[in-house]
């Protein structure tokens, strides 16, 4: 069953005058299921993990359409994942009916010295307190594009202002192999994704998406250099550790 990333680049495909090409990438076939080469296909190594906390992407114009792209791997690991096209004249309805979703305690996740004081926490409400936002599940709200983007659509996303800014602390540095920004604290989605998933106590689901991004990483460029999958090697490893069923 297609994700919400997926639909949403099918939409934004159907919307498209040309084809999209992405620049850099190679020219050839791919899996509808995971646009790598269908030699190259990870879908049979699709891990969803049932998470209490939420992520809802919202998404640059042309973000959903790069295949490198990795809020697509968010979704294909976090089955509560929500995408939305963000532009700056409108606001998709069903965003703004998730945004006041009752179960749901929103967190814009973007680093604290573009906030307000006030409004920036550096930690998720836990669900052991007896506070309203930790009886509510987390839901992060990751800007997916360009960091040049990502600070326009924050700055831009008046709806969002009412909603505390979740400004995370990494110990590391981005392992991302497949876009340079040039900035090793630079971190693409799925990174983000994990980081928030860590704060929340979704330790599965964090590990998860860490190894998915490596055996994404490896399945790319090996299709990118013609070269065959090493189905033993370090990468698939991980992920078949922290995929195996866990003790009851």
């Amino acid at each position: 069953m297609p994700h919400a990333v997926s639909l949403l680049r099918a939409a934004r495909l159907a919307r498209s005058a040309k084809p999209f090409l992405a620049r850099g990438g190679f020219k050839r076939e791919r899996c509808a299921g995971c646009r790598l080469l269908p030699s190259h296909c990870m879908c049979a190594l699709r891990p969803v993990v049932p998470t209490r906390a939420g992520v809802c992407l919202l998404m640059a114009d042309i973000e959903p359409l790069k295949p490198t792209n990795t809020g697509w791997l968010v979704a294909d690991v976090v089955a509560d994942t929500f995408a939305f096209g963000w532009a700056r004249t409108e606001t998709d309805p069903a965003l703004l009916a998730l945004l006041d979703d009752p179960q749901w305690q929103p967190y814009v996740v973007f680093p604290g010295q573009y906030a307000q004081p006030e409004r920036v926490v550096l930690t998720v409400a836990s669900a052991d307190t007896a506070s309203t936002a930790a009886r509510k599940r987390p839901l992060f709200i990751l800007f997916d594009a360009t960091w040049g983007e990502a600070r326009k659509m924050f700055r831009r996303s008046p709806y969002l202002d009412r909603f505390p800014v979740l400004s995370l602390q990494p110990e590391q540095i981005t392992q991302y192999k497949l876009r340079n920004s040039g900035r090793e604290d630079h971190f693409c989605t799925s990174e983000v994704a994990a980081m928030c998933m860590d704060l929340a106590g979704e330790h599965l689901a964090e590990r998860t998406l860490e190894a998915y991004l490596a055996v994404f990483t490896h399945h790319y460029l090996r299709a990118k250099n013609q070269q065959p999958i090493v189905w033993d090697g370090e990468e698939h490893r991980r992920l078949r550790e922290v995929s195996a069923p866990q003790p009851a």
